[in-house]
Protein backbone atom coordinates (compact mmCIF):
# COMPACT_ATOMS: atom_id res chain seq x y z
CA UNK A 1 0.00 0.00 0.00
CA UNK A 2 2.89 2.33 0.60
CA UNK A 3 4.45 1.77 -2.45
CA UNK A 4 1.58 2.51 -4.39
CA UNK A 5 0.89 5.36 -2.28
CA UNK A 6 4.23 6.76 -3.29
CA UNK A 7 3.48 6.07 -7.38
CA UNK A 8 0.60 8.17 -6.95
CA UNK A 9 2.16 10.83 -5.06
CA UNK A 10 5.06 11.28 -7.90
CA UNK A 11 2.76 10.95 -10.31
CA UNK A 12 0.31 13.71 -8.89
CA UNK A 13 3.62 16.09 -8.17
CA UNK A 14 5.02 16.18 -11.63
CA UNK A 15 1.66 17.52 -13.18
CA UNK A 16 0.55 19.69 -10.30
CA UNK A 17 -0.80 22.94 -11.39
CA UNK A 18 -0.39 21.84 -15.03
CA UNK A 19 -3.20 22.93 -17.53
CA UNK A 20 -2.64 19.99 -19.65
CA UNK A 21 -1.84 17.18 -17.09
CA UNK A 22 -1.10 14.07 -17.88
CA UNK A 23 -1.46 14.86 -21.39
CA UNK A 24 1.89 16.04 -21.50
CA UNK A 25 3.49 12.36 -21.38
CA UNK A 26 1.66 12.40 -24.62
CA UNK A 27 2.81 15.46 -26.19
CA UNK A 28 6.41 15.37 -25.04
CA UNK A 29 7.66 12.71 -27.26
CA UNK A 30 5.47 13.96 -30.20
CA UNK A 31 7.23 17.40 -30.33
CA UNK A 32 10.68 15.97 -29.55
CA UNK A 33 9.76 13.37 -32.81
CA UNK A 34 8.86 16.83 -34.58
CA UNK A 35 12.29 18.56 -33.61
CA UNK A 36 14.44 15.49 -34.26
CA UNK A 37 12.82 14.65 -37.49
CA UNK A 38 13.01 17.66 -38.98
CA UNK A 39 17.06 17.91 -37.84
CA UNK A 40 18.27 15.00 -38.40
CA UNK A 41 16.01 13.94 -41.78
CA UNK A 42 15.83 17.47 -43.64
CA UNK A 43 19.11 19.22 -42.27
CA UNK A 44 21.66 15.92 -41.88
CA UNK A 45 19.75 14.56 -44.58
CA UNK A 46 19.78 10.68 -42.27
CA UNK A 47 18.16 8.48 -44.62
CA UNK A 48 16.36 6.14 -42.14
CA UNK A 49 13.58 4.72 -43.41
CA UNK A 50 10.71 5.55 -41.41
CA UNK A 51 12.89 8.00 -39.27
CA UNK A 52 9.60 9.38 -36.69
CA UNK A 53 8.94 5.44 -35.47
CA UNK A 54 12.88 4.85 -35.49
CA UNK A 55 13.28 7.45 -33.37
CA UNK A 56 10.02 7.29 -30.74
CA UNK A 57 10.72 3.83 -30.38
CA UNK A 58 13.68 4.31 -29.06
CA UNK A 59 13.55 7.07 -27.35
CA UNK A 60 11.19 6.25 -26.01
CA UNK A 61 12.98 3.11 -23.90
CA UNK A 62 15.85 5.71 -23.11
CA UNK A 63 13.85 8.21 -22.05
CA UNK A 64 11.92 6.05 -19.62
CA UNK A 65 15.57 4.70 -17.86
CA UNK A 66 16.87 8.11 -17.76
CA UNK A 67 13.89 9.79 -15.79
CA UNK A 68 13.79 6.70 -13.67
CA UNK A 69 16.97 6.63 -12.40
CA UNK A 70 17.35 10.21 -12.36
CA UNK A 71 14.27 11.07 -9.62
CA UNK A 72 15.57 7.68 -8.32
CA UNK A 73 18.76 9.27 -7.36
CA UNK A 74 17.36 12.06 -5.18
CA UNK A 75 14.39 9.67 -3.86
CA UNK A 76 16.23 8.98 -0.56
CA UNK A 77 17.38 12.76 0.35
CA UNK A 78 13.81 13.91 -0.90
CA UNK A 79 12.51 11.42 1.72
CA UNK A 80 14.46 12.52 4.38
CA UNK A 81 11.79 13.88 6.70
CA UNK A 82 9.96 10.91 6.08
CA UNK A 83 12.81 8.41 7.26
CA UNK A 84 13.85 10.31 9.97
CA UNK A 85 10.39 10.10 11.65
CA UNK A 86 9.37 6.90 10.57
CA UNK A 87 11.17 3.35 9.67
CA UNK A 88 9.70 2.08 6.78
CA UNK A 89 11.57 -0.28 3.98
CA UNK A 90 13.54 2.41 2.07
CA UNK A 91 13.75 0.73 -0.92
CA UNK A 92 10.78 1.49 -1.44
CA UNK A 93 11.73 5.21 -2.46
CA UNK A 94 14.04 4.59 -5.19
CA UNK A 95 11.51 1.61 -6.40
CA UNK A 96 8.18 3.96 -6.50
CA UNK A 97 10.15 6.51 -8.99
CA UNK A 98 10.78 3.66 -11.40
CA UNK A 99 7.46 3.01 -11.43
CA UNK A 100 6.02 6.52 -11.86
CA UNK A 101 7.99 6.53 -15.16
CA UNK A 102 6.62 3.23 -16.19
CA UNK A 103 3.09 4.55 -15.63
CA UNK A 104 4.49 7.65 -17.80
CA UNK A 105 6.28 5.18 -20.62
CA UNK A 106 2.34 3.76 -20.95
CA UNK A 107 0.97 6.78 -21.84
CA UNK A 108 4.10 7.89 -23.70
CA UNK A 109 3.48 4.86 -26.52
CA UNK A 110 0.35 6.11 -26.98
CA UNK A 111 2.41 9.20 -28.85
CA UNK A 112 3.97 5.86 -30.98
CA UNK A 113 0.83 4.03 -31.58
CA UNK A 114 -0.64 6.99 -33.23
CA UNK A 115 2.22 7.88 -35.44
CA UNK A 116 2.59 4.85 -36.56
CA UNK A 117 -1.26 5.28 -37.67
CA UNK A 118 -0.32 8.46 -39.19
CA UNK A 119 2.61 7.48 -41.18
CA UNK A 120 1.10 4.11 -42.12
CA UNK A 121 2.89 1.91 -40.13
CA UNK A 122 2.39 -1.62 -40.33
CA UNK A 123 1.31 -2.99 -36.96
CA UNK A 124 3.08 -6.22 -36.73
CA UNK A 125 1.82 -8.99 -34.57
CA UNK A 126 5.19 -8.86 -32.30
CA UNK A 127 3.51 -5.20 -30.82
CA UNK A 128 2.14 -7.75 -28.34
CA UNK A 129 5.71 -8.61 -27.41
CA UNK A 130 6.68 -5.01 -26.09
CA UNK A 131 6.27 -6.01 -22.40
CA UNK A 132 9.73 -7.85 -22.42
CA UNK A 133 12.09 -5.10 -23.62
CA UNK A 134 10.45 -2.71 -21.26
CA UNK A 135 10.65 -5.61 -18.30
CA UNK A 136 14.21 -5.57 -19.05
CA UNK A 137 14.77 -2.06 -19.00
CA UNK A 138 12.78 -1.51 -15.96
CA UNK A 139 14.80 -4.19 -13.51
CA UNK A 140 17.51 -2.53 -15.35
CA UNK A 141 16.29 0.59 -13.93
CA UNK A 142 15.69 -0.21 -10.41
CA UNK A 143 19.35 -1.14 -10.29
CA UNK A 144 21.09 1.18 -11.22
CA UNK A 145 18.32 3.70 -9.56
CA UNK A 146 18.73 2.08 -5.96
CA UNK A 147 22.34 2.36 -6.36
CA UNK A 148 22.19 5.57 -7.72
CA UNK A 149 19.97 6.71 -4.79
CA UNK A 150 22.73 5.28 -1.91
CA UNK A 151 25.45 6.27 -3.72
CA UNK A 152 24.24 10.43 -3.78
CA UNK A 153 23.33 10.33 0.03
CA UNK A 154 27.24 9.87 0.68
CA UNK A 155 28.74 11.47 -2.42
CA UNK A 156 26.61 14.69 -3.31
CA UNK A 157 28.77 15.05 -7.04
CA UNK A 158 27.31 12.25 -8.74
CA UNK A 159 23.77 13.94 -9.11
CA UNK A 160 26.14 16.96 -11.22
CA UNK A 161 27.76 13.95 -12.56
CA UNK A 162 25.23 11.87 -13.69
CA UNK A 163 23.45 14.60 -16.07
CA UNK A 164 26.73 14.78 -17.91
CA UNK A 165 26.68 11.25 -18.00
CA UNK A 166 22.75 10.82 -19.59
CA UNK A 167 23.92 13.18 -22.20
CA UNK A 168 26.90 10.80 -22.85
CA UNK A 169 24.67 8.45 -23.25
CA UNK A 170 22.53 9.61 -25.11
CA UNK A 171 24.77 10.30 -28.13
CA UNK A 172 26.30 6.70 -26.92
CA UNK A 173 23.32 4.96 -28.00
CA UNK A 174 21.64 5.04 -31.66
CA UNK A 175 18.47 6.61 -31.37
CA UNK A 176 18.92 9.19 -33.85
CA UNK A 177 21.37 7.67 -35.95
CA UNK A 178 22.08 4.31 -37.51
CA UNK A 179 24.19 1.89 -36.44
CA UNK A 180 25.68 0.88 -39.37
CA UNK A 181 27.67 4.72 -39.79
CA UNK A 182 29.62 3.64 -36.61
CA UNK A 183 33.23 2.30 -36.74
CA UNK A 184 33.99 -1.45 -36.20
CA UNK A 185 35.35 -0.34 -32.50
CA UNK A 186 32.77 1.59 -31.86
CA UNK A 187 30.80 -1.17 -32.76
CA UNK A 188 32.48 -3.61 -30.73
CA UNK A 189 32.09 -1.01 -27.35
CA UNK A 190 28.39 -0.97 -28.36
CA UNK A 191 27.96 -4.07 -27.48
CA UNK A 192 28.46 -3.43 -23.40
CA UNK A 193 25.82 -0.24 -23.70
CA UNK A 194 22.49 -1.92 -21.78
CA UNK A 195 20.45 0.63 -23.76
CA UNK A 196 21.54 -0.43 -26.85
CA UNK A 197 20.47 -3.91 -26.33
CA UNK A 198 17.42 -2.44 -25.14
CA UNK A 199 16.84 -0.24 -27.59
CA UNK A 200 17.55 -2.63 -30.68
CA UNK A 201 14.97 -5.33 -29.20
CA UNK A 202 11.75 -2.51 -29.40
CA UNK A 203 12.70 -1.65 -32.50
CA UNK A 204 12.91 -5.22 -34.09
CA UNK A 205 9.30 -5.72 -32.73
CA UNK A 206 7.94 -2.50 -33.62
CA UNK A 207 9.52 -1.71 -36.88
CA UNK A 208 10.81 -4.88 -38.34
CA UNK A 209 8.53 -7.32 -36.74
CA UNK A 210 10.93 -9.89 -35.79
CA UNK A 211 11.70 -11.38 -32.15
CA UNK A 212 15.22 -11.24 -30.91
CA UNK A 213 16.87 -14.77 -30.69
CA UNK A 214 18.08 -16.47 -27.90
CA UNK A 215 21.27 -14.90 -27.35
CA UNK A 216 20.02 -11.24 -27.68
CA UNK A 217 17.50 -12.09 -24.78
CA UNK A 218 19.91 -14.30 -22.78
CA UNK A 219 22.28 -10.61 -23.19
CA UNK A 220 19.50 -8.55 -22.02
CA UNK A 221 18.62 -10.94 -18.93
CA UNK A 222 22.28 -11.02 -17.39
CA UNK A 223 22.64 -6.79 -17.76
CA UNK A 224 19.46 -6.13 -16.22
CA UNK A 225 19.76 -8.74 -13.33
CA UNK A 226 23.18 -7.97 -12.76
CA UNK A 227 22.34 -4.31 -12.28
CA UNK A 228 19.54 -5.31 -10.47
CA UNK A 229 21.67 -7.04 -7.94
CA UNK A 230 24.65 -5.20 -7.45
CA UNK A 231 22.07 -1.96 -6.99
CA UNK A 232 20.67 -4.09 -3.90
CA UNK A 233 23.85 -5.04 -2.78
CA UNK A 234 25.15 -1.21 -2.73
CA UNK A 235 21.65 -0.06 -1.09
CA UNK A 236 21.75 -2.60 1.00
CA UNK A 237 25.17 -2.33 2.48
CA UNK A 238 24.59 1.73 2.87
CA UNK A 239 21.01 1.89 3.82
CA UNK A 240 21.84 2.03 7.68
CA UNK A 241 23.83 4.86 7.69
CA UNK A 242 21.43 7.22 5.73
CA UNK A 243 20.34 9.16 8.53
CA UNK A 244 23.72 10.12 9.54
CA UNK A 245 23.95 11.71 6.05
CA UNK A 246 20.74 13.17 4.86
Amino acid sequence: PLLIELVSRDIKVRYRKSVLGMLWTVLNPLLMMCVITVVFSTIFKQNIPNFPIYYLSGSLIFSFNSEATTNAMHSILSNCSLIKKVYLPKYLFPISCVLSSLVNLGFSLVAMFIVMIVTRTPFHATLLLMPIPIFYTFLFSVGLGTMLAALTVYFRDIAHFYGVFILAWTYFTPIFYPVDILPDFALRLMQFNPMFHYVNFMRELVIYGTFPGITENLICVAMSVLMLFAGFWVFYKKQDHFVLYI
